[in-house]
């Protein structure tokens, strides 16, 4: 998820909460839409490319982009830099509609891939899909998990083990939810949550179950906690030393022998 995943290819109307049964538990999922955030940034055509061009619009506090979809023509760009790190700190850039104003236009796109620096924390190319009102998108929304630490399983010393945080879904772009939230307040040591128990709301489906019903992957799960070889050789010193020391005392001090033989000898 770009904060959550670094490129994608690779990317929840939150459902009004709708329950369901597991292990005889009750497990709440539910969807927001609330965005706190406008999505926006300004954009000119970009004209400078070739050797040297990033670099050059790096000094210019600028990152080289592209917007292309809805069958319109693919538009190189340039938008602010100082813009994209505001919006990096919003989980929301990652699967929301943005608006991207270019000249005396404003586009609608998705985020849909990201390009970092291949060492230094620094932002090389942005790709941005445009969106057409009416026609169904893909894009990927993020999963939050709820009540981690309460959960029975993890009071149990259980470990909660996060098998997706982001789900396909395809919809009409004002479909988009912002997340999907999934409780495991009640969920115990050896139980799981499936991807077809989660709900989501009217308009919006799952490629993956609906291409193959049977592919159904676990979204997040609570496993016993896991005995390393170093925990069982700290276990066996100390079953060792335990030992050695049970032994000890029950074997009379050296000392203490010889006194008892001299005794008997004076006796004598």
């Amino acid at each position: 998820m770009l904060p959550y995943f670094l490129n994608r290819n690779d990317t929840p109307n939150l459902v009004a909460g709708e329950a369901w049964a597991a292990r005889g538990a009750v497990f709440q999922l539910g969807a927001c839409n609330a965005m706190s955030v406008e999505l926006k940034l300004d954009a000119e055509k970009r004209t400078d490319k070739g050797k040297g061009a990033s670099r050059r619009l790096r000094r210019a506090k600028q990152l080289p982009a592209v917007l292309y979809g809805a069958g319109k023509e693919a538009v190189a760009i340039q938008v602010q830099e100082e813009q994209v790190l505001r919006l990096l700190r919003e989980e929301t850039f990652f699967s929301q509609i943005i608006d991207i104003k270019l000249g005396k236009q404003t586009e609608q796109a998705l985020l849909k891939d990201m390009q970092r620096h291949p060492f230094k924390p620094l932002v090389s190319h942005l790709d941005f899909q445009r969106i057409k009102a009416g026609e169904k998108l893909t894009t990927h929304i993020p999963i939050h998990f709820l009540n981690e630490d309460k959960a029975k399983g993890v009071k149990e010393g259980g470990v909660i083990h996060h098998d997706m945080i982001e789900v396909e879904i395809e919809c009409l772009p004002q479909d988009i939810p912002e997340f999907l939230e999934v409780d495991v307040l009640e969920l115990e040591i050896g139980d799981s949550v499936h991807l077809s128990q989660v709900s989501v709301p009217e308009g919006v489906a799952i490629p993956s179950l609906s291409n193959d019903p049977e592919q159904d992957p676990t979204v997040v799960s609570i496993h016993a906690p896991r005995v390393t070889a170093e925990q069982l050789e700290e276990e066996a010193e100390e079953a060792a030393a335990e030992g050695a020391a049970a032994a000890g005392e029950e074997e009379p001090a050296s000392g203490e022998s010889e006194s008892s033989d001299e005794e008997s000898g004076d006796k004598e």
